[in-house]
């Protein structure tokens, strides 16, 4: 397996130093965001990390090595390509195989973390139980990859496209826990309110800590969510976001996009219909996951010692 990672100099240094190293996923660079504010936003996320004290390591798939942590030039290519291939735990055997571009979602920037003994991973939002899923069966990787693998995700809740009571109820079942900061409700990735409270709330990086020390402790594997709710002053009314979300599901329905193009298609549709500003809100949530995430696994480098 050993042959299949490739660190950077910066994570490699971090590693001999016992200095936290915190996880990013590509995905939010090659399908997530528009050229060139995808690129801007990963290195402004990566050094919110190195300021909160700890190394970023951004993880993507490139000439049949899985890369833990990436050079600027890595992060332009990843940026400005196209035909990047999104990953998730079932493609990563071909993707490194076959040596072709890939950018790692939720659930393969998880597996990967794992694998290079990275415990705190910070991500846009988590996938989740698509709506329609009673028929369509469509359900995030994301969800089962969070009952088996033992990383936490700081997110800003699901995205408001899916379905929430659903996707909470998917993770209980798989008794992932999910943890709110600083507020009862599950914040919904656009806005802070979800209608639907979150399991627990823990309000510092210290009780996090705790919390998710205590829980591998017990021999209890699998990951933790940890919802940072986006900031109120960058935050979107939640009716506004929902009405949005209703009519872009019902052109993506229309259209007929399905499967892994409805979230690309749908976040491009809401930052039509809001004129940019649900970008604007989604770098703004990013940054703030990233400022926590360094704190998060600063503590847990502390306890885990």
């Amino acid at each position: 397996m050993k042959s299949l990672l490739h660190f950077s100099e910066e994570v490699l240094a971090a590693r001999a130093a016992g200095k936290p190293v915190v996880a990013l996923e590509s995905t939010i660079i090659s399908h997530g965001m528009p050229y060139p504010q995808n690129v801007q936003t990963a290195r402004e996320v990566e050094q919110i990390i190195r300021d909160g004290g700890a190394v970023p390591a951004t993880i993507a798939i490139i000439d049949g090595k899985i890369c833990v942590g990436l050079s600027d030039a890595q992060l332009e290519q990843l940026g400005n390509t196209e035909g990047v291939l999104k990953v998730s735990r079932r493609d990563l055997p071909y993707v490194l195989s076959q040596k072709k571009l890939g950018a790692t979602t939720v659930a393969a920037t998880m597996i990967c973390a794992e694998l290079a003994d990275i415990r705190v991973f910070v991500t846009g939002g988590i996938g989740g139980v698509h709506r329609g899923a009673q028929t369509s069966f469509d359900i995030s990787a994301d969800l089962q990859e969070l009952a088996h693998t033992s990383v936490a995700v700081v997110c800003a809740g699901a995205k408001s496209i899916l379905d929430l009571p659903l996707t909470l109820e998917y993770l209980e079942t798989h008794g992932v826990p999910v943890v709110s900061v600083g507020q009862a409700q599950f914040p919904a990735f656009f806005t802070r309110e979800s209608g639907l409270n979150a399991d627990f709330q823990l309000d510092s990086a210290a009780e996090l800590a705790d919390f998710i020390r205590t829980k591998w402790q017990l021999g209890l594997n699998g990951g933790v969510v940890v919802a940072n709710p986006v900031p109120q002053a960058d935050a979107m009314p939640k009716t506004e976001i929902d009405a949005m979300t209703e009519q872009a599901l019902r052109e993506a329905e229309a259209q007929g996009v399905n499967g892994k193009a409805v979230t690309p298609f749908l976040l491009e549709r809401i930052k039509q219909l809001t004129e940019g500003r649900s970008l604007d809100t989604n770098i703004a949530l990013v940054k703030n996951n990233a400022v926590l995430g360094a704190q998060l696994a600063v503590q847990l480098a502390v306890q885990l010692v």
